[in-house]
């Protein structure tokens, strides 16, 4: 049966959520039928998070009903959804890594022989059969530890398919996958719906959501902004970004037509390289880096994976250790042994990893703002200026458009965009010479990332020198006044942003030697 066809299974409608003071859900219907995937898209802070929430058993909703499989659905919690047919599968993985994968996929339910002791036959016996399903040709009693990222997640589906669901929850499941992970995975996803298994995926990479999704719903602001259909075809992406945002795709990604001029040169790095960490084996060394950044520009770092461009950053931050070359800040040498060295220099970075590098969880929003000027807002006498604190955050806040209850506010409640703005005033509020920003857009939706760049152009505007790098060529294009390319550790050439296309960055990505293109030219 089509799953057009089929009875709807998962029937969301009219559903509300209140916090304090804040609505995050607004009327919200949605529905879900076997053999179905449903793609839930919206901009960081559309209500994406708190509906499934909702669905996972985490929250109940302030108002309206879900109807799954019939019947009135309103789980108590985690474990009543996933008995009552619903699992949630997050974007940061729960597995246990000191467990087996068998362990894992039967953790609080492992099968029992006739004395009540575990039997370890039948568990891994069990656990082939299901691992399968979803393509996994390892063994069971392997450590969660000694896989892959697309391993585990692969293995969170199957204790998911363990549970007989009906409905499987993805949220951003292929955030930190390779394209070919990233391809299987949406292999099995179709597998799973020839065996009529419901799947609610939530994803940024509209690329992916538009290959596999029958239908989307999608939020803006904590309200539905419409449904999409295939109607024969793929859902083109310029229809979805204009239902997340509420504007044209084509104000995405749009170069701005007045820059600043670039001025003189204000970090030069000559001939840097590193050593191997054996704390941190898989890190690209550096070998004979070549780069200079001027005031008032945004200077574009492409390369692919393991190009080395986050070490390049760690290396100038002063958080790697340098083994050789040349750093000079406005024209005298400089060599920060440790990132406090280079933020009392003027250089500031906003690490690629946002929660594990850059954020404090589970403190307010003021101190991780304030942390890396805790100087500046002191009265001199030990204790916090909380008034001047409090008062620059209120500026930074309307300056960058921050969403925000308070400051107060635990910033682990923000949107991947507004913790990333929070991370940009943390800097904007040393006034930095340089600044480096590593993926700024990583886990922000399509709205929040035109906004992000705004603000780099702005701080460039303002004569502040702005590394930036990024995974993703169009957002290099757009910003970038000039761009330099990495691999394996080495520049392989550089050019005005203007000049620059996706062919011509990613020949030069994939270059061995440096200079081949231009020798080749000739």
């Amino acid at each position: 049966m089509p799953a057009e066809a089929a009875p709807v299974l998962l029937a969301v409608e009219g559903v509300t959520k209140h916090f304090a003071g804040v609505t995050a859900l607004s009327e919200v219907s949605l529905d879900v039928r076997p053999g179905e995937i449903l793609g839930l898209l919206g901009e960081n802070g559309a209500g994406k998070s708190t509906l499934l929430k909702i669905l996972s058993g985490v929250m109940p909703p302030s108002g309206g009903h879900i109807i799954f499989d019939g019947a009135d659905y309103r789980p108590s919690s985690p474990q009543d959804a996933k008995r009552l047919g619903i699992v949630t599968i997050y974007q940061e993985l729960s597995l246990i890594p000191t467990l087996t994968v068998a362990e894992n996929i039967f953790i609080g339910r492992a099968p029992t022989g006739p004395l009540g002791l575990v039997s370890w036959r039948k568990m891994e016996q069990d656990s082939r059969t299901i691992i399968a399903r979803v393509g996994l040709t390892i063994d069971p009693m392997t450590p969660v530890s000694a896989l892959s990222v697309a391993e585990q997640q692969l293995v969170e589906i199957a204790r998911a398919l363990s549970l007989k669901s009906r409905l499987i929850i993805m949220d951003e499941p292929t955030s930190a996958l390779t394209e070919t992970e990233v391809q299987r995975l949406l292999s099995i996803m179709d597998r799973l719906r020839k065996d009529h298994v419901a799947i609610m995926f939530v994803t940024h990479r509209l690329e992916e959501a538009a290959a596999i999704c029958d239908r989307m719903t999608v939020l803006r602001d904590g309200r539905l902004a419409g449904n999409l259909d295939r109607e024969g075809g793929p859902i083109r992406l310029p229809r979805i970004i204009e239902k997340m945002v509420g504007r044209a795709a084509s104000e995405l990604y749009a170069r701005p037509a007045q820059r600043t001029v670039a001025g003189d040169v204000v970090l030069s790095v000559r001939g840097l390289r590193t050593v191997r960490d054996p704390e941190a084996p898989h890190a690209i060394v550096l070998d004979g880096v070549d780069i200079d950044l001027k005031a008032g520009e945004i200077l574009g770092v492409a390369g692919l994976v393991g190009s080395g461009r986050t070490e390049l950053a760690r290396a100038i931050f002063g958080a790697d250790r340098i083994a050789g070359g040349t750093i000079t800040l406005d024209g005298r040498p400089i060599a920060p042994a440790s990132p406090a060295d280079a933020i009392a220099l003027g250089i500031g970075l906003v690490p690629e990893d946002r929660k594990h590098q850059a954020i404090f969880a589970a403190l307010g929003i003021l101190p991780n703002f304030s942390v890396a000027s805790l100087g500046r807002f002191s009265n001199g006498f030990g204790f916090m200026a909380e008034r001047r604190e409090r008062d620059a955050l209120a500026g930074f806040r309307k300056m960058l458009s921050i969403r925000m209850a308070s400051a107060e506010q635990a910033i682990e409640g923000l949107s991947g965009g507004n913790q990333q703005k929070v991370i940009l005033a943390r800097w904007l509020a040393r006034d930095p010479k340089v600044l480096i920003v590593d993926e700024p857009t990583r886990g922000v939706d399509v709205g929040a990332k035109a906004e992000v760049h705004q603000i780099l152009v702005q701080l460039a505007a303002r004569g502040i020198a702005v590394m930036m790098i990024s995974s993703e060529l169009p957002e290099v294009l757009a910003v970038s006044d000039r761009i330099v390319t990495m691999r394996k550790g080495r520049i392989t050439g550089q050019m005005p942003g203007i000049e620059a296309s996706e062919e011509k960055l990613m020949e030069l990505m994939a270059l061995d030697q440096p200079g081949a293109v231009e020798e080749e030219a000739r």
